[in-house]
C-alpha cells in the first residue's frame, strides 16, 4: 500500500484542522486516535497472514513522517504502539517470538505504550529504580513512578520494567500490564509547552501485578546485547527520528509559502521570496532537510535488512536522533524567521511547531548520552 493510500491528504487535512484544538485544549486526540485505528494504522508492522499490513521499519518510518507533517504530537505518541509492535516484529525476524502475540493483539486492537521513563534514571534501559517483587505463580509486582507515559488515555497494555534485588544478583524485569489490572494510577499531570496532545501523564505503580505470562524479559543490570535492547533502540530512535524529520518538512513547507505570501513595501510590493536574505534562509533549511531524508531511510533499512554494522549500530541510532531532532528545530527557526511576527501569536502552526519541535532534545538519547556512545564506538571507553 502507497503512503497516499493509508495517509490520503484529506485524512491529513483533518488531523491538521484538529491538531491546534487538541493544543490549545491540552487534550487527547481521540478522534485522530479512531480514524488511526480505521485505516489500520496501529498494525502496520503485523505480517499480512496475522491481518496486517506486513511493513518494515522503513515505510513505518516514511508513514510516520507523514504524519507528523499534520499532527506531531499524534504522531509521537502513536509511535509508542508502534515502537513495541516494531520490536515485536524486530524480534521475530530474528527467530525469537516471545513477542509475537504483541503483533496479534495490535491486529485485534490493543494499543501498547511504554512505562519505562523513570525521573532522574540516565542508565534507561540498563537499571531501574521501580522495584520488581517475584512471586511464587511467576508474576511479579511492580511498585515505582514512571514518566512520559504517552497515550496515557488510551492505552490497552503498558510495557513496564524494574529491578528484582532478591536474587544473588538483581535482574531487570520487563513485562506487560493491562489496564484493568489494579494497583496504578495514571496522574493529571500534562499541562507542558508542547506535544500536548499525546497526553504522556505520570503512571504510579502500587504493586500493579503483571501476569508470568505477560513477563518476557529478565536481564541483568547494565549494558545488555539481548535482542531486545537493540529492538528497543531501533524502533524507538528510528521512529522519533522519523517524526522530527515530519516537522521539519512541514516547517519548510510553511516557509516557502509564507515567502511568497508576503510582501516588502520597502522593495515595491515585491513578494518576500525576491528578497536574498529570505531566499538564503529558505535554501539553508532546504540543505539541512535534505540530508536528513536520505539518512532516515538509510538507517531504517538497514534495521529491515539486518546490516552487519558491529559497533556502529548504536552510534547510528543516536546518531540519526540527535541529527533529526536538532535539524527539525534548526528549519523551525528559519521559518520562523522567514515568516515574521505572525507566528508569535497563539494558534499560529509554525509557533505551535516551535513548542513540539523542543520535545526532541528530551527524548533519549539525549545529547550528552549520544555523544558518549559515539565517542566510545570511535575512540573506545574512558580509560581508568
Amino acid at each position: 500500500m502507497r503512503l497516499e493510500q493509508l495517509l490520503p491528504d484529506e485524512l491529513l487535512s483533518r488531523f491538521r484542522s484538529r491538531a491546534a484544538g487538541y493544543d490549545e485544549r491540552n487534550e487527547f486526540f481521540h478522534e485522530d486516535l479512531q480514524e488511526l485505528k480505521g485505516a489500520g494504522y496501529l498494525r502496520l508492522f503485523a505480517a499480512e497472514d496475522d491481518g496486517g499490513m506486513g511493513f518494515g521499519l522503513r515505510q513505518v518510518a516514511a508513514a510516520q513522517r507523514r504524519l507528523a507533517t499534520a499532527a506531531p504530537a499524534t504522531a509521537l505518541a502513536v509511535n509508542m504502539h508502534l515502537v513495541w509492535t516494531g520490536v515485536a516484529r524486530l524480534l521475530t525476524e530474528r527467530g525469537d517470538d516471545s513477542l509475537h502475540y504483541v503483533l496479534q493483539e495490535a491486529v485485534a486492537g490493543e494499543v501498547f505504550a511504554f512505562g519505562n521513563s523513570e525521573a532522574g534514571n540516565d542508565s534507561v534501559l540498563f537499571d531501574s529504580s521501580t522495584v520488581a517483587e517475584p512471586r511464587a505463580d511467576g508474576s511479579y509486582g511492580f511498585t515505582g513512578t514512571k514518566i512520559f507515559t504517552s497515550l496515557s488515555p488510551a492505552w490497552t497494555r503498558l510495557g513496564i520494567f524494574g529491578k528484582d534485588s532478591t536474587g544473588a544478583e538483581p535482574a531487570l524485569v520487563h513485562a506487560f500490564i493491562t489496564r484493568d489490572a489494579p494497583g496504578y494510577s495514571i496522574g493529571n499531570d500534562w499541562d507542558t509547552l508542547g506535544m500536548r496532545a499525546s497526553q504522556s501523564n505520570t503512571t504510579v505503580l502500587s504493586g500493579v501485578v503483571a501476569s508470568a505470562d505477560r513477563v518476557f524479559r529478565k536481564l541483568p543490570v547494565g549494558p545488555s546485547s539481548d535482542p531486545l535492547i537493540f529492538a528497543i533502540f531501533a524502533c524507538f530512535e528510528t521512529l522519533l527520528a522519523a517524526v522530527y524529520t515530519g516537522i521539519g518538512e512541514r516547517a519548510l513547507q510553511l516557509g516557502v509559502a509564507a515567502a511568497h505570501r508576503r510582501k516588502s513595501q520597502k522593495n515595491g510590493g515585491r513578494a518576500y521570496s525576491q528578497d536574498p536574505d529570505i531566499r538564503w534562509k529558505i535554501a539553508a533549511a532546504a540543505i539541512a532537510m535534505d540530508g536528513l531524508y536520505p539518512q532516515l531511510e538509510a538507517t531504517a533499512r538497514n534495521v529491515d535488512d539486518q546490516a552487519e554494522l558491529g559497533n556502529q549500530w548504536f552510534p547510528q541510532l543516536v546518531g540519526l536522533k540527535v541529527r533529526a531532532t536538532e535539524t527539525a528545530r534548526e528549519v523551525v527557526d528559519l521559518a520562523i524567521r522567514v515568516s515574521g511576527g505572525g507566528t508569535y501569536f497563539a494558534g499560529n502552526e509554525l509557533g505551535r511547531l516551535y513548542r513540539d519541535v523542543l520535545a526532541g532534545m528530551f527524548h533519549p538519547s539525549d545529547d550528552e548520552s549520544a555523544h558518549s556512545t559515539v565517542a566510545n564506538a570511535w575512540l573506545g571507553p574512558l580509560e581508568g
